[in-house]
């Protein structure tokens, strides 16, 4: 499964999922349903200006998280 959403976050406001403080990050797809993604596979995306842009989150047909990729 492919779930499309956008993500807008500043440096600031992810340091507690990056330091582990707060776990999950809760974002809307396309469709408005309400996704809640650890915030651990939005590491590799944290730059100084924060979190920006459109994402692809897959999921193993188990739900499970697969992979998570900017568009």
């Amino acid at each position: 499964m492919e779930l499309f959403f956008s993500l807008n976050v500043s440096y600031e406001a992810f340091l507690p999922y990056y330091q582990g403080v707060a776990e999950k990050v809760q974002v809307r797809d396309q469709y408005a349903r309400v996704l809640h993604i650890n915030g651990k596979y939005f590491r590799p995306f944290l730059t100084s200006q924060g979190i920006q842009g459109k994402f692809k989150l897959v999921l193993n047909p188990d739900g499970s998280f697969k992979s998570l990729n900017k568009l």
